[in-house]
């Protein structure tokens, strides 16, 4: 079996904060939140892809290697880890959205996510370890990394609810031996209290608040929140450098926007980036994965990446979404499940 770069990567990291180790993720999981429309539209715009032409795609992406981690739902890894074992013999770790709390539900026509996030998980530890209830424990877990999500919003009964349900999940997770790492969310409702400057501070006391509470063996692998900026980051990382600190990649936008963001985060201190959107809503994903490794390495700037990427697509003859000097220009992004 192939030794998983995740693993050996965060040892790098602990080791050595400083170094440039960097992990890599592609999140393929929004059949989660968005329903029908999760997977994006088609390669001809007229309808959305289909769950077998997804999967066809992180197929690809995990015999290509670039990316540490592929995080999907436990029913894509049900076909792809457990029934076709595609991740033996791959250095690509497989892991699941191992909760879906309720600022991810994002169907057509939904209202839940105005609301603060509550708990809920449809996932059990066990269906993402063996594949179903009641397979016997035997051997090694097929999938033994999750996605945990907690979103906070300066609501007492709301975030203790959130505190209680990852309490109960980290017991579990404990007992099975089960990996994850941990997701904060910016505040889903509007009516939190805090001011737009407020919410970097007030995520990074929130990481910090309940991880206190966490002895070693229950912490996260790493975390994902979403990039504040600079000083927002530096704080976090600064604060305690066993703790490995990722950032999630944003709203589809332009080319630039992800490739500066991963430059970017990882300038101040991330060292694990999480693409989804960004990679599935790509003219070519596989070949933006790798202009993502190269910007991960230090080995290429964002700006050269762009044009690296509008290079390829032409001589491959895929008619790029916007025009060179467009993709080049920084947009806003957002901070919620919404921009994941």
């Amino acid at each position: 079996m192939s030794v998983k770069s995740l693993f050996a990567k965060l040892a790098e990291i602990r080791s050595n904060p400083s170094g440039g180790t960097f992990i890599l993720a592609d999140a393929r999981d929004a059949d989660m939140a968005w329903g029908i429309p999760s997977f994006g539209k088609d390669r001809s715009g007229r309808g959305f892809r289909s769950a077998p032409a997804f999967r066809e795609e992180i197929r690809a992406v995990v015999r290509q290697g670039f990316v540490d981690v592929l995080l999907a739902s436990a029913s894509t890894m049900d076909t792809l880890a457990h029934k076709e074992r595609l991740f033996e013999g791959s250095h690509v770790t497989p892991a699941v959205r191992i909760n879906d709390a309720t600022d991810i539900w994002r169907q057509r026509g939904a209202r839940y996510c105005e609301s603060p996030s509550a708990p809920f998980a449809t996932a059990y530890i066990q269906e993402a370890q063996f594949g179903s209830l009641t397979a016997p424990r035997e051997g090694a877990p097929v999938v033994n990394l999750g996605l945990y999500s907690i979103t906070f919003n300066n609501d007492l009964e709301a975030d203790l609810r959130s505190l209680r349900a990852f309490r109960e999940f980290r017991a579990e997770a404990e007992k099975c031996g089960f990996h994850y790492f941990l997701e904060v969310f910016a505040p889903n409702s509007p009516k939190t209290g805090l001011t737009s400057e407020q919410v970097p501070a007030f995520v990074n006391d929130q990481i910090v608040r309940t991880l206190a509470g966490v002895p070693s063996s229950g912490r996260p692998l790493f975390l994902k929140i979403p990039y504040f900026g600079p000083g927002a980051l530096e704080e976090l990382v600064a604060y305690d450098p066993s703790v490995v600190v990722g950032i999630l990649g944003g709203s589809s936008g332009t080319t630039y926007d992800a490739f500066k963001l991963l430059a970017e985060a990882r300038k101040h201190g991330a060292r694990v980036a999480l693409f989804g959107r960004r990679i599935k809503d790509s003219e070519h994903p596989l070949e933006f994965i790798r202009m993502l490794r190269l910007i991960a390495d230090g080995e290429l700037k964002p700006e050269e990446a762009v044009r690296s990427y509008h290079s390829e697509l032409e001589k491959q003859g895929i008619r790029p979404k916007q025009r060179l000097e467009d993709d080049l220009l920084l947009t806003p992004s957002e901070t919620s499940y919404s921009s994941a």
